[in-house]
């Protein structure tokens, strides 16, 4: 990669990841031709790739971005100091969400690009993956206090239940087009209530006794 990327104003720089986002979630890696994502960036082809050398490199250099970014935004919001599993959620999706008015594809890049398959960059990016894994991204490594779900509720599958289902909203969303992400925090909201009113014990419940 080309240093001078960095040199360029945040502004350009932002287009060409955007670019880059947009033209690769709406398409295999291999369907995903340079000269498309310097169109949708305003930009010549031959200056994109002074800046990335390959399409190998640009791809890498989006999907490592993306985990930054999550990472940054997450750390940003406090996701990381809240202790009840809910709220740990919501400040998450709410970070997720500020995230991608900035980066309006990049949810529905990191989901293609986690179900990638082509040899070129399938490895690089699971790798990748495992690198920037953390306890952190995932709810189940905090110190949750059962006491304060339904009795005998398996934990586990109650976090695989959401994850799912918040990737399947993701999923179904990115089928009718780009996403409304004003909406798409509303949504996401309201399933954490429904998930709650299933999950919590409630209040004066004598499930223990």
């Amino acid at each position: 990669m080309n240093d001078k990327f960095f040199l360029l104003s945040q502004e350009k720089q932002l287009a060409i990841i955007n670019a880059g986002y947009k033209v690769f979630s709406q398409n295999s890696y291999k369907k995903s031709p340079m000269s498309n994502i310097a169109a949708e960036a305003g930009i010549s082809k031959s200056l994109l790739f002074y800046y990335f050398r390959n399409k190998r490199e640009l791809y890498m250099f989006l999907a490592k971005k993306a985990m930054e970014a999550t990472e940054q935004y997450l750390s940003e919001s406090k996701c990381y100091e809240q202790t009840d599993f809910f709220e740990i959620m919501a400040y998450g999706i709410k970070a997720k969400i500020h995230m991608m008015k900035q980066y309006p594809s990049l949810a529905s890049f990191a989901l293609k690009c986690y179900y990638e398959k082509d040899a070129e960059v399938c490895q690089d990016v699971q790798d990748l993956i495992q690198k920037y894994a953390s306890f952190k991204n995932n709810p189940l490594s905090y110190h949750i206090d059962a006491s304060q779900f339904i009795e005998n509720l398996d934990i586990k599958m109650m976090y695989y239940d959401i994850y799912y289902a918040s990737a399947g909203y993701i999923w179904e969303k990115l089928q009718q087009g780009d996403i409304n992400v004003d909406e798409a925090e509303q949504d996401f909201m309201k399933m954490i209530e429904f998930w709650k009113s299933i999950y919590l014990r409630k209040e004066g419940s004598n499930e223990c006794n």
